[in-house]
């Protein structure tokens, strides 16, 4: 078996899940206008730039959400889902999950984007196992606006990674060929450690980096 894993943001989707959602709370009225828009498009590029608090960001990313009740979260990202994020569901994106999963590799999503926003969208694109930022809750299940355990962000994809296949039984060496499509720098550290990465959709500069070394370089949105 081989093991396929998958960034969401700009690699299997052409935009970012988190800052798309950040923008939705705006346009249903949730979120503080162009002020809240503008703090969500600075964390963006502080993301972009590989340099962001994910700590920081993710308090102030759900603190407009968290604080309803939660069957009410859980209506409006249904209306995210059907309003902003179906339309992007592209299917070249789906084929290429689709033509690893018939050929029966261990296939996950692994974001940086927290797991209440990207549920709906793995489920979407019929992938089973989705590594994501987890978010702590109190004990009455509320959740805080703090990440539970090791984010999924930069090195820390590894962790998580690691931790799910130890869940499964296995481990990297089980796997004749890991395969790991990115768009981003911010996933240099996973990129660098399985045998076939991908720059999928790259940014400048990672298309750069992939040019470098040889890696494959695979446009789906173009």
């Amino acid at each position: 078996m081989n093991l396929t894993l998958f960034d969401l943001d700009g690699t299997l989707i052409p935009s970012d899940s988190d800052h798309a959602f950040g923008a939705f709370m705006v346009d249903i009225g949730w979120a503080d206008g162009e002020q809240w828009r503008r703090r969500n498009d600075e964390f963006y590029a502080q993301y972009q730039a590989g340099r962001l608090d994910l700590d920081e960001y993710i308090n102030f990313a759900t603190a407009v959400w968290r604080r309803r009740p939660l069957a009410e979260a859980h209506a409006a990202r249904e209306r995210f889902m059907q309003e902003v994020m179906t339309p992007m569901l592209q299917d070249k994106a789906r084929a290429l999950v689709r033509q690893h999963q018939e050929a029966g590799d261990l296939v996950a999503i692994v974001t940086a984007t927290n797991e209440f926003v990207t549920e709906p969208i793995a489920r979407a694109f019929g992938v089973e196992h989705l590594i994501a930022v987890e978010l702590a809750r109190d004990g009455a299940g509320g959740y805080t606006g703090a990440v539970q355990g090791v984010p999924s962000y930069q090195a820390g994809k590894i962790s998580r990674v690691q931790d799910w296949l130890a869940d499964l039984g296995r481990q990297w060496q089980d796997f004749e060929r890991v395969t790991f499509y990115s768009d981003s720098v911010n996933d240099l550290p996973l990129l660098d450690l399985v045998s076939h990465p991908v720059a999928t959709n790259p940014t400048p500069a990672l298309a750069d980096i992939a040019s470098a070394r040889g890696w494959p370089i695979l446009n789906l949105f173009a």
